[in-house]
């Protein structure tokens, strides 16, 4: 019969009856003494201190095995606290190899991998006899920003003591390499292993998924199965992520088949959550919503997955569905419902999303801030735009990366603010291609040709690369500045980086002609181009026409553009401005009438305007809004007030 625990501890003793930190049941089986037992079931620190104290008191605190269990409830488990676990460390005398890993394990769980290190380098300076455990533990540390060099250290050691025999190390140093992408380590640690198990195959699988080397997984993966090794879930996970990778729809479903046929069960929720992307990601929405129908688990994960699946292919309003029936959203949901709007062209709703998420004390990743700025660059709301410069970049609530940066110039850029996207510009210690080309768009786009050559200038220098966003910009820039010779030799040079000119640089090209009244040169342009021309293509010609008064030719592109879309009132509109400035008053009637037949009615205009985050639209004499009548009223008194000030300023002239 155990002894009865003392007086002091008793009322601890309604403890969870396993300790989540103590991974050995084993042992937890075999412990008897009371104290030892509280220890076990212990889940608060409060608790932990208590029998610290009763410890201290009974001379129990200056054996090994106890002040170890102590140490290992405080760095390993969730309720524990590491930095407490340091000091009790701290005063342990002579702490054996068990405690120096736990305390070295407990940093790397809790993220503090460079004080785990500096324990570890503490193991070495007082020559403490490692175990496997040990190095497991230090490449764990090791296997994030910076710790490469360091790795490499570990895995010298490793071999200079005769370590590299134990599998669970060579798994380890697999994953570590493959996770600091070093593929060539891995793989070479890999073959250099006698005895592999199924962890060594997937480690290294993951390695090339995550290097974006899907053909090299899914190879490695039909080496494994011809060597007799069955994959576990983690390793069709592994499958399934580089099916998503290749978008190999029809792998992936063979992959889904031998899963069963192996058997393989599809229990896990990641699994499933693996497959459901793969289907997505391979563009089978139906098989992704048949999968997620019969899932009798889903997760954040799940639930977000279908959201972007169905705003790749541009409906928006069932993302929302899903959006709306999530149980639970992280930032991740936030971020994919934002984005999705913001990709599929409705900005306003994705900044009236992004104000309910601030609301509900959502903290913003990076991703969700360039979603917003772009949202915010298409509806040229600067006011976001700044506000969220201002207060999550120049307040360091989100770390600023070149990403970020690069959406701040374009919203600067497209919402009128080019001072601002050139400062931003300017003040970048560190810049991309997208950095370049934003503000030379930037430039192009505000008419200042000459900045925008001069900063490709400065790009070209540089060694940079330009790609076609590049050239659509310098085309533009040449096509605002009436700069024809600049525009034909830029467009001649692409070709030198390998770029054949698409339809967009067409137009540059067109526009730029049409603009100085080349219209001839224009049309030829395009009769020679090695694709139809689109819309763009023939606007700007059209536009060049109305305003150099070509009349045959206009009513050549107008005819081409109302072929393209016959219901856009736009075109007519244009058409019939061209001939009633050359005063053909016959043609103006022939294209009203061309309108009045077809039904096209002209889309009237719009004005936009924000107020707390959301946004309003009204029209001509539009009456929908549900306050026109308060509108109306506080418009007629400015009415009233203003015209009173007029009569007040003719009284005293």
């Amino acid at each position: 019969m155990s002894p009865k625990p003392p007086a002091l501890l008793r009322f601890c003793m309604p403890f969870s009856s396993k300790a989540k930190w103590n991974s050995n049941q084993e042992l937890s089986s075999k412990i008897s003494h009371p104290t030892l037992l509280l220890i076990e079931s212990c889940n608060s620190m409060s608790q932990l201190k208590q029998i610290q104290a009763n410890m201290t008191r009974t001379g129990l605190i200056f054996h090994t095995f106890p002040v170890s269990r102590l140490l290992s409830f405080c760095a390993l488990d969730d309720c524990g606290d590491v930095h407490y676990a340091r000091l009790l460390f701290s005063q342990i005398s002579e702490p054996n190899v068990y405690i120096w890993n736990t305390i070295i394990r407990g940093y790397v769980k809790a993220e503090l991998r460079e004080m785990g290190l500096s324990i570890f380098s503490g193991m070495i300076r007082e020559n403490i006899e490692m175990d496997e455990r040990s190095y497991v533990f230090a490449l764990k540390g090791c296997g994030f920003l910076g710790g490469f060099c360091v790795g490499e250290s570990v895995h010298c050691r490793i071999r200079k003591l005769g370590f590299c025999e134990y599998l669970v190390l060579k798994n380890c140093l697999i994953y570590f390499y493959g996770e600091s992408g070093r593929m060539l380590c891995a793989k070479k640690v890999f073959d250099e292993s006698s005895v592999r198990d199924v962890v060594s195959w997937t480690s290294l699988m993951d390695g090339y998924v995550k290097k974006s080397m899907a053909g090299e997984a899914l190879a490695l993966f039909r080496t494994m199965c011809c060597s007799g090794v069955e994959p576990t879930e983690v390793t069709m996970i592994e499958v399934f992520s580089a099916c998503a990778q290749k978008g190999d729809l029809k792998l992936g479903k063979y992959f889904h088949a031998f899963m069963e046929k192996r058997g393989v069960k599809c229990r896990g929720l990641n699994l499933l959550n693996a497959i459901l992307d793969m289907y997505v990601k391979c563009g089978c929405l139906p098989m992704a919503k048949e999968l997620f129908g019969k899932m009798e688990e889903k997760d954040v994960f799940s639930w977000t997955t279908m959201i972007n699946g169905h705003a790749r292919y541009g409906e928006v309003d069932l993302a929302r569905k899903y959006f709306t029936d999530m149980p639970r959203r992280s930032v991740v949901s936030w971020n994919a419902m934002i984005a999705c709007y913001s990709q599929n062209n409705r900005p306003g709703e994705a900044l009236e999303l992004f104000h309910e998420m601030e609301r509900e004390g959502v903290v913003p990743m990076e991703s969700t801030l360039v979603c917003v700025l772009s949202a915010s660059a298409q509806s040229g709301s600067l006011n976001i735009g700044k506000r969220v410069h201002d207060y999550y970049v120049k307040e360091r609530r989100i770390q600023c990366s070149v990403i970020l940066v690069n959406a701040l110039i374009d919203m600067y850029a497209k919402c009128g603010n080019i001072d601002a996207a050139e400062e931003l510009f300017t003040a970048m210690t560190q810049r991309d291609l997208v950095s370049w080309n934003s503000l030379i768009v930037g430039c192009a786009s505000h008419g200042l040709a000459e900045r925008a050559l001069s900063l490709f200038d400065q790009m070209m220098t540089l060694e940079f690369v330009p790609d076609e966003i590049t050239y659509v910009g310098v085309l533009s820039a040449c096509a605002h500045g009436g700069l024809v010779n600049e525009g034909w030799g830029h467009f001649r040079n692409m070709r030198k980086f390998g770029l054949m000119p698409v339809k967009e640089h067409y137009a540059c090209l067109v526009d730029l002609l049409s603009r100085v009244g080349r219209l001839g040169d224009a049309y030829e342009v395009i009769r020679t181009m090695p694709m139809e021309a689109d819309a763009a293509v023939w606007g700007a010609l059209l536009n060049g026409c109305r305003m150099h008064g070509s009349v045959e030719l206009g009513r050549l592109s107008g005819l081409k553009l109302l072929a393209l879309d016959p219901e856009d009132s736009g075109i007519y509109m244009l058409l019939a401005s061209l001939f009633a400035n050359e005063r053909k008053w016959v043609d103006v009637s022939e294209f009203r009438g061309m309108m009045r037949s077809k039904g096209v009615k002209k889309n009237p205009g719009c004005s936009s305007i924000e107020v707390e985050g959301r946004f309003h639209e009204f029209v001509a004499s539009d009456r929908s809004h549900p306050q026109s009548k308060v509108i109306r009223k506080v418009l007629d008194e400015i009415f009233f007030v203003s015209k009173l000030e007029d009569q007040h300023h003719t009284l005293q002239m």
